[in-house]
């Protein structure tokens, strides 16, 4: 019986992780726009066509994740056919000019830049940092060089790492530490983040 529920729960908890994070995916793109298309839709059940308050927000977000997909295969389109850079700059200039927005797009633009242009090296170098205490030891990805404000006042040249947390890699913690703190591991950003995602279970180089 103890082996049977095991290999069950082996096969359902990838199931139940995928599904979760399928979840968290679409309630974040579909949240702002929520409110809209759940307005429009109510007008239907006086029609007849939809009358209960879950359909309505399922439907909602059907609609909405068809056209964000519609949407970014368009602006795809118009990116490489058409002067999309320079109507790109415009809006930007429009942003920076905009108090308390032009903050949050800069820094918004510079961590998406950071991550999805595969010209830098942030996040693809897998260490093994001494945190939370130096006696143990935790897996962590170097962003980038600390800035010169930090590593000048501690007098030592500080690298920032950021630790993701166990089941979910997408937060964690960034910290600054010297280099010759860090222990340099030949593994892949993949296997580091499959293996805090699986809370240890999947081993780096093990056969998925």
């Amino acid at each position: 019986m103890k082996k049977i529920f095991l290999t069950g729960l082996v096969t359902l908890l990838p199931l139940a992780v995928t599904i979760w994070l399928i979840v968290i995916v679409v309630r974040f793109l579909t949240r702002p726009f929520m409110g809209i298309v759940t307005h429009l839709l109510m007008q239907l059940p006086k029609m007849g066509i939809i009358t209960s308050e879950q359909g309505i927000q399922a439907i909602s977000q059907i609609l909405i994740l068809i056209g964000l997909f519609l949407f970014t295969i368009m602006l795809g389109l118009i990116a490489r056919k058409f002067f999309f850079h320079s109507l790109i700059n415009l809006g930007d200039r429009i942003l920076y000019r905009i108090p308390l927005i032009n903050k949050v797009y800069k820094t918004s633009k510079q961590i998406i830049s950071s991550l999805f242009t595969s010209t830098g090296d942030s996040f693809k170098q897998v260490v093994l940092v001494p945190f939370p205490y130096k006696e143990c030891y935790s897996i962590g990805m170097i962003a980038s060089p600390a800035p010169d404000a930090c590593s000048n006042t501690a007098a030592n040249s500080l690298v920032s790492v950021f630790i993701p947390t166990t089941p979910n890699p997408m937060t964690g913690f960034l910290i600054m530490i010297p280099k010759d703190q860090l222990i340099y591991l030949e593994m892949k950003t993949e296997e580091a983040f499959k293996y805090v995602l699986s809370c240890a279970v999947i081993l780096p180089g093990a056969k998925s």
